[in-house]
């Protein structure tokens, strides 16, 4: 762009700005997203103290820019990429007042592992170049792992997300001395890499045993609190109602859907009013091992892929193809449902991973008869559905093809989880979950996103325990004990996360009724253009669909 044409659009150049800066402060996000910047691929970020102070500042300052643009007019779409930096760089303040890299070991951890793995995962560069990234990381893995001892204060951390992050950190030395060399293919690369990771795997030791020893020291809240959360709702989704409001939509939801579910479950062979014994019953058909489990998802994901495109649901971008395969190693201890790992934005790939939820290695025959019966064969639709086809992967593949690099950046997961569980539902009005356990199925799946969001409400405004909230979830929804508590655990450190599921579905459903209503297309249309559009905030994805 020239600097006549810059100085006839300053959004567009204000988005660009902040869009750089963002990627040169976060080298590991860039990475992950594709950059092939030596200065990224070759970095873990400055996790100091004063690399945090200093991003939070700029990011303050970025925000006051954009902010003194909200009225210009121009481009519709240039205003939306603004709205949506807006949106982001606001999320960044909330965290930065909250100093969350002074109570959670969650940064450090992921970008000494996500750094490594997501790259080979992903495959964009040449192997040698992948090994030659991983060799210069390796070497700063120390120090990213000492400025996480150092940072760490335990009068503001809580026990609980300290905890956590063992689970993760105890995979270190397993993932650099064995699943990093075994993803090379040349032997002789994976020898290089093989020599080095050994200083590494030696960090995650020295801080296995400090976060052991800190989290006895630990006297800091998990909860967000409900004014951080009604702001999180407000300022960064886009949502017109705090967190009390959204509590009652989670009950009142629930309660619609149990009513739903009652008649439906006493249609089944063997069913009755009790929906949960029902599903119970139906849990026990499961497959009989883990790996008969990935096929499974595999057979299922891809008549998933044959039926959107017979029912004409959506535009499928070129190359893209949805891999299925066991969750990472490192995953495993703080994740126990199905994931996906999307294209990077920053390529031309279209190609995303379904990771189906393995336990993690060594797990006893009771946990491992847990995992596969949350993955029973009545829920393997509606997952295939929400991670893969026409859910996750069709989005995330679709949208990079649009060309618009700031929408394939930033997204919120109540738009990218609200289109899984969506997209769901209109699988489910086209007849996909023919057989009426399949739909049940489905409707589990939805129930359980509503006691998601009473959960996640509750626990975070401090009206529910840790141990009232296992509960909950185990009694209404059908998690088995052990499944809860993983997912409880997962909600006190990804505050406002779980209820995006199914508030974003019910919003994009009021925005696609507006929609046909006004006769501004076909479902499909709808589809590829909301879709299409970004995994923008709701007020934002509304102000596209209905333009």
């Amino acid at each position: 762009m020239t600097s006549a044409d810059s100085s006839q659009n300053p959004v567009a150049d204000a988005v660009a700005e902040a869009v750089a800066w963002y990627l040169d402060a976060n080298p590991v996000p860039a990475t992950i997203m594709g950059s092939e910047d030596p200065a990224h691929t070759t970095s873990l970020g400055d996790l100091t103290a004063e690399g945090y102070e200093r991003r939070a500042a700029q990011a303050a300052e970025r925000l006051a820019a954009l902010d003194a643009l909200a009225d210009v007019e121009g481009d519709f779409e240039d205003g939306v990429d603004r709205d949506l930096v807006r949106a982001q760089l606001r999320r960044v303040g909330v965290m930065a007042e909250r100093q969350v890299w002074r109570r959670d070991p969650a940064d450090y951890v992921g970008a000494a592992l996500y750094a490594f793995y997501l790259p080979f995962q992903q495959r964009t560069r040449s192997e040698e170049r992948l090994v030659e990234e991983s060799l210069a990381k390796l070497k700063l893995v120390p120090d990213t792992l000492a400025a996480c001892r150092a940072n760490l204060d335990p009068g503001i951390a809580p026990r609980l997300l300290v905890d956590r992050a063992l689970g993760q950190v105890r995979t270190g030395r397993a993932f650099f001395t064995s699943a990093l060399p075994g993803m090379v293919e040349d032997e002789t690369l994976r020898a290089r890499l093989a020599d080095a990771v050994e200083p590494a795997a030696v960090a995650f030791d020295e801080l296995t045993v400090f976060l052991e020893d800190f989290a006895e020291r630990c006297e800091g809240d998990w909860r967000l609190g409900e004014q951080t959360y009604s702001r999180l709702l407000q300022d960064v989704e886009m949502l017109g109602y705090d967190t009390a409001e959204l509590h009652r939509r989670g009950r009142a939801a629930w309660d619609g859907l149990d009513a739903e579910m009652r008649e439906l479950a006493a249609r089944i062979p063997g069913g009755s009013t009790d929906w949960r014994s029902t599903m119970e019953m139906l849990c026990e058909d499961v497959p009989p091992t883990e790996e008969a489990m990935l096929a499974e998802y595999i057979a299922e994901t891809e008549r998933a892929r044959r039926f959107t495109r017979e029912a004409d649901l959506v535009s499928f971008a070129p190359g893209e193809e949805c891999l299925v395969q066991p969750g990472p190693e490192f995953l495993r201890a703080v994740l126990s449902v199905a994931s996906y790992s999307r294209p990077p934005a920053l390529t031309p790939s279209r190609v995303g991973v379904f990771n189906v939820p393995f336990t993690p290695t060594g797990s006893s025959p009771e946990a491992v008869l847990g995992r596969l019966k949350t993955n029973a064969r009545v829920s393997m639709p509606t997952i295939a559905v929400h991670e893969a086809y026409p859910g996750h992967h069709w989005h995330l593949s679709w949208l990079a093809e649009q060309g618009r690099l700031v929408r394939s950046m930033f997204t919120t997961p109540y738009f990218i989880e609200g289109w899984g569980l969506y997209i769901e539902t209109a699988m489910r009005e086209q007849g996909y979950f023919a057989d009426p356990r399949h739909e049940l199925g489905h409707l589990d799946a939805r129930i359980f996103r509503a006691a998601r969001i009473v959960v996640d409400t509750a626990l975070h405004t401090g009206e529910m325990t840790v141990e009232e909230a296992e509960a909950f979830m185990a009694s209404k929804a059908s998690l088995t004990p052990e499944t809860a508590k993983g997912e409880v655990n997962r909600y006190c450190a990804w505050p406002t996360q779980a209820p995006s599921y199914l508030t974003g579905c019910l919003e994009i459903e009021a925005i696609r009724a507006e929609y046909l209503a006004q006769g501004k297309g076909t479902l499909k249309q709808f589809h590829d253009t909301i879709a299409g559009s970004g995994g923008l905030p709701l007020g934002l994805a509304r102000r596209v669909a209905l333009q």
